[in-house]
């Protein structure tokens, strides 16, 4: 089969194109035909060495995909062959509160993920994909799942809610349409008027431009008439983790989920704000299968169609990257393999 190694990591030219025999199920695994696979920034960080330990440069990458069940092992009674599949990319956390185990098994990155024309998973993680939801079901598997887990695991949306989320890759335009299922408010920021009325277009209720506002969390607290935010998707980590405290309601939720935004330069000046305001502050790290389960039930039953900017061909999977590292998406950047 055909199959991208991430190299070296010393930067995305490391990813290389490569052949492998084709998987074969074991007992307990199952093996997928991939259709399409989609990128995360965490892919990028990976490839520049900088997503914890390097790993072996035969490692297949890309943590979120679905494909089509073309063999099964002994014991495997989740799935049966010519279903499309997706699964939660750390394969073994099925169910229940994390546990560090979890990052044991983490396709993409610990075992081999969805860039090449095959995968093969553990049996017990995958989850049928229901007919009337299409193949860009790929997102939901860990884009979809943070954003899931943030606004409804963690967050407990409920209509009437404000729900703030930071930039416009994939897991806060997920979160945005989420939320709208959910009868909630959306604000989203962006440092570009394009990107925020693309958000608008697909349901934001409040689109602020933090680089011509660089006190947004005040802009924020104006249009919601003081409130702020109830629950807020915190995708920029420790630089705006003091600006989302500010911005947020009282008894409010903010959930960790990355650090696009770099290092903060100091200690966050309104720590009290936090026994203030009596809020919730909490890291996660994607989600279960049971998580996703929820999530696909969701999608089915509410129609959430995903925001997909563009689509690259298996063979363009290094454009692929550039593209998503030039920052210029809004959604999410996939990959056609099959």
């Amino acid at each position: 089969m055909k199959a991208y190694q991430i190299g070296p990591q010393t930067g995305l030219d490391s990813l290389t194109p490569t052949t492998r025999p084709d998987p074969v199920a074991g007992p307990g695994e199952a093996v997928l035909k991939v259709r399409l696979a989609a990128l995360n920034n965490r892919d990028m960080q990976l490839l520049r060495g900088a997503y914890g330990p390097k790993r072996p440069e035969e490692r297949v990458p890309l943590s979120e995909g679905v494909g089509e069940v073309i063999a099964v092992g002994d014991g495997v009674t989740s799935v049966k062959v010519g279903d499309r599949a997706i699964f939660a990319h750390f394969a073994t956390w099925l169910d229940g509160d994390f546990t560090m185990s979890a990052f044991g098994t983490d396709l993409g990155i610990t075992h081999d993920g969805w860039l090449a024309e095959q995968i093969k998973v553990p049996g017990a993680a995958l989850i049928p994909v229901p007919e009337v939801v299409d193949d860009e079901a790929a997102i939901l598997a860990s884009a979809g799942l943070t954003a899931w887990h943030a606004v409804v695991e963690v967050g407990n949306v409920k209509a009437g809610d404000t729900v703030l989320c930071l930039g416009t890759g994939g897991v806060s335009i997920y979160a945005l349409k989420i939320a709208k299922a959910n009868g909630a408010r959306v604000a989203i920021t962006s440092s570009s008027d394009e990107k925020l009325t693309l958000a608008k277009a697909v349901g934001a209720d409040y689109c602020i431009n933090y680089a011509t506002t660089p006190d947004w969390p005040a802009e924020l607290m104006k249009l919601t008439d003081g409130k702020g935010a109830d629950i807020v998707v915190e995708t920029g980590g420790q630089a705006t983790l003091g600006q989302s405290m500010t911005a947020a309601a009282v008894n409010a939720r903010i959930v960790i989920i990355g650090a696009l935004a770099g290092a903060a330069t100091g200690g966050i000046a309104n720590f009290g704000t936090i026994i203030g305001k009596n809020l919730v502050i909490k890291g996660i790290a994607e989600g279960s299968r049971a998580m996703l389960a929820r999530l696909l039930r969701a999608v089915e039953a509410n129609g959430i169609t995903p925001v997909i900017d563009k689509m690259f061909p298996f063979e363009q999977a290094a454009q692929a990257y550039a593209y998503l590292d030039s920052a210029a998406h809004v959604g999410k950047v996939l990959i056609k393999v099959e």
